[in-house]
C-alpha cells in the first residue's frame, strides 16, 4: 500500500511523463546552451528550481531512508579512501515515484533538450543506470576529485554527459557536500556547487572533466548528501577525446595526503569475509 501511495503522489498528479518536464523552462535552451559552451573549467551548466518545487518535495518525501534494505552498501563498508557513500542503480528497487521521474529524463522529450543544451547529437539513456541511479552520503564521506570511466562495459558505447540532480533543503555551506570542478591538471578548483534541493548540474565527461566533493561531510548525524544521477552515451566520441577504455580515474589535490585507514592497508593480505563484518553487524533500526 505504502508503494502505492507513493505512485499516485507523483503520477496521479502528473499522468504522463511529459508533466513532470519543465517544458515552459526547457524552451529557454539557447541562452543555458551559450552558458554551457562558455562555462569553465569545461562545459557544464548549474541550474536552479528546475523542476517543479511540488515534485521536487515528492521525490524527498519517496527518497530510501538509510537502513533500506535496497542500498549498496559496497562503498560504504569497504572504507576505501576515494568514495564513502549508499549507491541504488536497479529502477526497478527505486520508490514508484523516482521510476517514473527518472523515465521523464530518460525520455525522449527530455534527451533532446539535453542534445540542444549540451551541442552533443544521439544522446542515448541508460537502461541499467551503471554507476548513477540514486547516491546518499552520510556524514565523514566524500567522492574524490575524478574523472569518470569512458566506455559502458554492457552497452559498448561512449560515456558523455552526467547529469546531477540534489535533494537537500536546508543544506549548510559549513556541512560540506559542495560539487568542486577542477581544471585538467588538477591544480585550480574553478568552480562549485552546493548540494541544495532542485539544484541540476550538467556536464560534459572527458578524460579531463575533474571533480567531486574530495572532503568528507561534516553535516549532523543522520543528514544525507542525496541527489539523482543519470549519465548519457553516444556511439562513439570525437576524436581529440577518444582514450582507451577505463575506469575511473582519481586524481590528488595540491598538498593532499591521503588518509588510509589500517585495515584498507591491511587488505590485500586479508580473507574477504573480513570486510563483511560490518555490513553483518549492522542492525537496521525499527
Amino acid at each position: 500500500m505504502a508503494a502505492e501511495a507513493s505512485l499516485l503522489s507523483l503520477s496521479s498528479q502528473y499522468p504522463d511523463m511529459k508533466s513532470v518536464l519543465p517544458l515552459g523552462k526547457m524552451q529557454n535552451v539557447a541562452a543555458w546552451a551559450k552558458q554551457y559552451r562558455e562555462n569553465q573549467p569545461f562545459p557544464h551548466i548549474g541550474i536552479d528550481d528546475f523542476f517543479d518545487e511540488s515534485i521536487i518535495r515528492s521525490l524527498v518525501s519517496d527518497y530510501p531512508g538509510e537502513f533500506d534494505a535496497s542500498w549498496d552498501r559496497t562503498f560504504l563498508d569497504a572504507g576505501t579512501y576515494e568514495e564513502q557513500k549508499l549507491g541504488l542503480d536497479r529502477l526497478e528497487a527505486f520508490p514508484p515515484s523516482i521510476q517514473h521521474f527518472v523515465n521523464a529524463l530518460n525520455s525522449r522529450v527530455f534527451v533532446e533538450f539535453l542534445e540542444r543544451l549540451t551541442g552533443i547529437d544521439g544522446l542515448i539513456p541508460d537502461p541499467h543506470l551503471s554507476g548513477g541511479g540514486l547516491h546518499m552520503i552520510p556524514r565523514g564521506g566524500r567522492l574524490g576529485i575524478h574523472a569518470d570511466f569512458n566506455t559502458h562495459k554492457k552497452l559498448r558505447l561512449d560515456r558523455r554527459l552526467n547529469l546531477l540532480l540534489y535533494l537537500n533543503y536546508d543544506w549548510k555551506k559549513e556541512w560540506g557536500g559542495a560539487l568542486e570542478l577542477w581544471d585538467r591538471d588538477v591544480k585550480v578548483k574553478v568552480k562549485e556547487y552546493l548540494p541544495i534541493a532542485n539544484r541540476v548540474v550538467v556536464f560534459t565527461t572527458t578524460d579531463s572533466a575533474y571533480h567531486g566533493h574530495p572532503d568528507p561531510l561534516t553535516s549532523p548525524k543522520g543528514r544525507y548528501r542525496r541527489s539523482i544521477a543519470l549519465y548519457y552515451y553516444t556511439n562513439g566520441r570525437p576524436e581529440e577525446e577518444r582514450s582507451e577504455s577505463h575506469t575511473t580515474i582519481f586524481k590528488m589535490r595540491p598538498n593532499e595526503i591521503r588518509r588510509r585507514k589500517f585495515l584498507d592497508m591491511l587488505k590485500p593480505f586479508l580473507p574477504p569475509i573480513v570486510w563483511q563484518i560490518p555490513r553483518l553487524l549492522r542492525k537496521p533500526k525499527h
